[in-house]
């Protein structure tokens, strides 16, 4: 089919570089490496993933082209098993004059759709319910936790009480001994994250100074990563 032909002169052309070394593309100019989204074969808990590397590529390397040739890029993407039904059915569509998308954004929106559903939901459900702080800063921890969050349909008050379940049991219960209770989950990161900040720079201190009474030169040879209990 003549839309296959163009996804394939569209690889080539966002390739970069053809014969003799000459820069190709709409975005010769431009020379930032920007990753690839890996192969998306219908798995439900890579589409987030897959629709967000497509998202930072478009937007890095493809704003210059049509949105019917970010759309073909994409699906070039799209491979294996009933991926590939659904990739030949759109195509199908798109050939015919049956769909047309008003950007690349609506397009993933129904790929989302299509492959994401209630299913990637209830994993990135699971996969909150499952993490704790454990040995890393809380700063680590909230990045993670904040990551999970995303479509996992926590909010509000469960959030929260999500992310108490997860920290350590020391910052949790100095953080509901404290004389003005937390409501938002935004002040609990906050709070959480000074206070264990402020208990790690003063378990370094200690260390020092217990360093210079030993005559260890005021350095520990070795800082291991502690959480407080």
């Amino acid at each position: 089919m003549a839309i296959q032909a163009q996804i394939q002169a569209l690889l080539m052309a966002q390739g970069g570089v053809g014969t003799g070394g000459v820069v190709m593309g709409p975005n010769a100019g431009s020379y930032i490496e920007v990753a690839k989204p890996a192969i998306f074969n219908r798995e439900a808990e890579k589409v987030g993933g897959f629709i967000t590397a497509c998202r930072l590529y478009l937007r890095m390397k493809m704003r210059g082209n049509t949105v019917e040739e970010q759309v073909q890029w994409v699906l070039s993407y799209v491979q294996g098993g009933l991926a590939d039904v659904w990739k030949e059915n759109v195509m199908e569509e798109i050939e015919a004059g049956k769909v047309e998308y008003e950007s690349a954004e609506e397009f993933l929106t129904s790929l989302k759709k299509e492959f994401g559903g209630g299913e990637e939901k209830s994993i990135k459900a699971a996969e909150l319910r499952k993490l704790e702080q454990g040995g890393r800063t809380m700063e680590e921890f909230v990045q993670e936790f904040k990551q999970a969050t995303r479509e996992s349909g926590y909010e509000g008050r469960p959030l929260v009480e999500e992310f108490k379940r997860g920290m350590n049991g020391g910052i949790r219960r100095k953080l509901m001994e404290a004389e003005n209770p937390l409501v938002s989950i935004k002040q609990w990161y906050r709070r959480a994250t000074a206070l264990d900040r402020n208990w790690r720079e003063s378990r370094r201190e200690e260390e020092r100074m217990r360093g210079k009474k030993e005559g260890g030169g005021g350095v520990p040879k070795q800082e291991q990563r502690q959480s407080l209990p």
